[in-house]
């Protein structure tokens, strides 16, 4: 039967951009994972709603000083859920059930053990903390208390990092929602039983975030119980051991590497005075809206690129490249005219503060470049943990740190006056994410080449 030209056309747009199903298994994954992360600080806003009206602040502040530590510990291992995946999802493609059992219990392997490792140094590194933060005596007591307590869960909170890798690598992101969900909820409810009920204030708040991990990495191996291993394969292999090792202190490192380029450009703004400090914290939260959606894209590429190279497929591979990719542009442009259009409601949102609105403000237009620079490190950084290629990523993070990032810094702040500085280190942020991005495009392009 021959076709009319419009319906050429349409089959034409359809080959470029691929089948419709194709654009639903990539939704699939990224529209659970995008509601988890806009479902986690939700409903993390009533545990500090319940802290808050607690008759002290202080207990507020040291709830939320605590919790900034135990969350940086756990940041760090977040290496645990993209090694997971990256070789999870190429033993799902290859229909592997072995070897999906047997990373499964090298991942939990390591997560028990650096779980252990981390209540064993609580102490030191509650002090470390303490040694960079310097709070105030009164609140130092209460914030090493909710750390102390919180540290206990550890193992829990590492083993649901890799629980969170295994259903993201079989595509199972409802599943992996669920989960953040649930983590969320009980520590809800335990909170008002510990801290309204029980009188148990910052105590009450550990208790109940430790109740919390523990209850969730119970339901999270129940759900992937199927990749448990028998009996029979409880046994270590040197080989698998070895790499996986290999791949987490590559994601450590690169992950490092990053907060410490984000904490340097905190740092640097401290002597610009508070208004500034405060300014760009409002124009960081922008950062996390873009994170929203391309994280959820970068979470449907790892999935779906790592499915193919277990099936060895090249062809494929560069497919769910493409689509990804076509994605992450448009959520990136999205952000940009968002930002443009309404980045001053959104600071206002933000912030009634008119002295820090004014200078958030100033640095606006900085926002309305980053959607489009960003989300290639977004994209492919899960093109890398899909390929399972972490020495990729970690080799490109230090080259965009060192060459992309520090010297523009340093550049920055010697020749521009007190008043542009800061502006200085918005540009060091926008040459590093473009120095990731192009670096990452040059070495996976010889890869791919190769």
């Amino acid at each position: 039967m021959t076709q009319t030209p419009n319906q050429n056309f349409t089959t034409s747009l359809l080959a470029r951009f691929g089948p419709l199903t194709d654009h639903r298994r990539i939704f699939a994954i990224a529209v659970p994972m995008i509601v988890s992360n806009i479902a986690a600080p939700m409903l993390g806003l009533v545990d500090t709603a319940i802290i808050g009206h607690l008759p002290n602040s202080i207990y507020l502040s040291a709830v939320a000083l605590g919790a900034m530590v135990v969350s940086f510990i756990y940041l760090l291992a977040v290496f645990l859920r993209m090694t997971t995946t990256a070789e999870m999802a190429a033993a799902f493609g290859a229909d592997d059930r072995r070897a999906q059992r047997s990373i499964t219990y090298h991942a939990l392997i390591i997560a028990l053990l650096l779980g252990g490792v981390i209540i064993a140094l609580r102490p030191w590194l509650t002090e470390f903390a303490w040694w960079l933060i310097e709070p105030q005596a009164n609140l130092l007591t209460l914030a090493s208390d909710y750390i102390e307590i919180r540290l206990w869960a550890a193992p829990a909170a590492l083993i649901n990092l890799v629980i969170l890798g295994v259903l993201l690598a079989r595509q199972r992101a409802r599943q992996a929602m669920f989960l953040v969900i649930f983590t969320n909820a009980v520590n809800v409810i335990a909170d008002i039983i510990f801290i309204i009920g029980l009188d148990l204030n910052v105590a009450g708040a550990a208790y109940a975030s430790v109740l919390a991990e523990i209850s969730t990495a119970m339901l999270g191996l129940w759900l992937i119980r199927q990749q448990l291993p028998r009996r029979s394969e409880l046994r270590l292999e040197q080989a698998h051991l070895t790499r996986f090792i290999g791949m987490n202190r590559d994601v450590f490192i690169r992950s490092l590497a990053l907060q410490l380029c984000m904490a340097t450009m905190t740092g640097y703004a401290v002597a610009f005075g508070t208004v500034v400090v405060a300014a760009n914290a409002v124009l960081m939260q922008f950062l996390m809206l873009i994170s929203l959606g391309l994280d959820g894209v970068a979470y449907a590429v790892e999935a779906l690129v790592g499915a193919a190279r277990g099936k060895q497929s090249r062809q494929l591979e560069r497919h769910w490249m493409r689509l990804t990719l076509i994605w992450s542009l448009l959520f990136a442009c999205c952000y940009s005219l968002i930002f443009w259009w309404a980045g001053d409601w959104i600071i206002a949102q933000i912030t009634d503060l008119t002295d820090v609105r004014a200078v958030a403000q100033q640095f606006l237009p900085w926002l309305y470049l980053l959607p489009l620079l960003a989300h290639w490190s977004y994209f492919y950084d899960g093109v890398y943990i899909g390929l399972g290629w972490t020495t990729g990523m970690r080799n490109t993070m230090l080259f965009s740190a060192l060459f992309g990032f520090v010297p523009v810094v340093l550049l920055s702040q010697m020749l521009l006056t007190e008043k542009n500085a800061n502006h200085g280190l918005w540009l060091a942020l926008v040459c590093f994410l473009s120095t990731r991005g192009l670096s990452q495009w040059w070495l996976l392009r010889r890869r791919l080449l190769s």
